[in-house]
């Protein structure tokens, strides 16, 4: 565990603290409200020791000085916007570019660099605000995001809830870096994963979703069994040429609906652990850690590229320039709400 005191510091004028929250089985996460981050995550193993199985740093410190999207609240707007730029009801809106001509994760400063409010903490939860704005990184309208964190027995619960005073763009998710060997201990070649999907989201050669869904049937996405990482990692199919950072349409992703069903999305298995992902979003995003710096972790082992994985359930990215995916503005009186569970078998 991380002492809390690392954490006790005033940044962008607010207070930062550490939260331990705790489930009856002895699943515990440590939050902070900088960026709404998983700071830990120890997970009970079969053999009754805990493993922390996500990625990140000891000190509120080092988090500052290495903003790398570890385990934190993505948005306004995961993923890239392509060309910074979107029409919404027939005006033109620009956006921050971070990302080459693109805008990701939200911009310069996103919801994963921001300090939220602490709303409320139990012994086995948090609740979390953040108030974004109007033109905040040029998105337009006030946004309200409330994040809750629940553990209840081996489940990771994550809770998201938004309002907005104009119509503006929302993709919101959680940008764990998963290691279930335990953060510090190697790749994740020999973990395995399951994307239970038969449809999957076409990227150009600039990482752009081409607006159409295709099958899986017959090429490296076909991943509906149980398949070795390292059977596929490296395949020159996956968009980045690195590694996987792809996109899978989850089934009923083209059915409207306001109230979605939770469903199994993926299942990863790596060390003496399972983890399934469900998920209400209707996309889930695989990317295979390609471009983690060499940084010096909590174990104090240092992480490389393809030490970790991220399975981030989301809205389709870039949703906003292509009428087939399922829609990304939210408008006034309009609630948003979706949920991710991951669960660890």
């Amino acid at each position: 565990m991380i002492n809390e005191k690392s954490f006790d510091k005033l940044v962008q004028g607010k207070q930062v603290g550490l939260y331990t929250i705790e489930s009856a089985t002895g699943l515990k996460a440590q939050i902070t409200n900088y960026g709404a981050k998983i700071v830990t995550l120890f997970v009970p193993q079969a053999d009754g020791t805990l493993v922390d199985v996500v990625l990140g740093f000891s000190t509120l410190d080092e988090w500052l000085a290495q903003e790398v999207y570890f385990n934190g609240i993505n948005g306004r707007v995961a993923g890239r916007i392509s060309y910074a730029q979107a029409e919404i009801d027939g005006q033109l809106y620009h956006f921050t570019q971070n990302s080459g001509e693109h805008t990701l994760h939200g911009g310069t400063h996103g919801f994963n660099d921001k300090v939220w409010d602490v709303q409320e903490v139990t012994a086995n939860s948090i609740s979390l605000h953040y108030l974004s704005p109007d033109g905040e990184e040029g998105f337009p309208g006030n946004m309200h995001v409330v994040v809750r964190y629940v553990v209840e027995g081996n489940d990771l619960n994550i809770y998201y809830d938004a309002n907005t005073d104009q119509p503006t763009i929302i993709n919101l998710t959680n940008h764990a870096y998963f290691n279930l060997k335990g953060e510090g201990q190697g790749d994740i070649h020999d973990h395995s994963l399951q994307v239970l999907a038969d449809e999957y989201i076409p990227y150009d050669e600039k990482t752009l979703p081409m607006g159409c869904v295709l099958p899986v049937e017959g090429t490296p996405m076909d991943m509906r069994q149980l398949t070795p990482i390292a059977d596929r990692i490296d395949d020159a199919f996956f968009a980045s040429g690195l590694g996987i950072d792809n996109g899978w349409a989850l089934p009923g992703w083209n059915e409207a609906c306001d109230n979605p069903p939770l469903r199994l999305a993926a299942i990863l298995k790596g060390g003496q652990l399972t983890m399934e992902t469900w998920t209400t979003f209707p996309c889930m995003q695989v990317y295979s850690g390609n471009y983690v710096e060499h940084h010096t972790g909590k174990s104090g082992t240092e992480y490389f590229p393809q030490c970790a994985i991220c399975l981030e359930a989301e809205l389709f990215p870039d949703a906003v320039h292509h009428p087939l995916f399922p829609n990304a503005i939210i408008r006034p009186h309009q609630k948003w709400q979706h949920q991710t569970t991951y669960r660890f078998i």
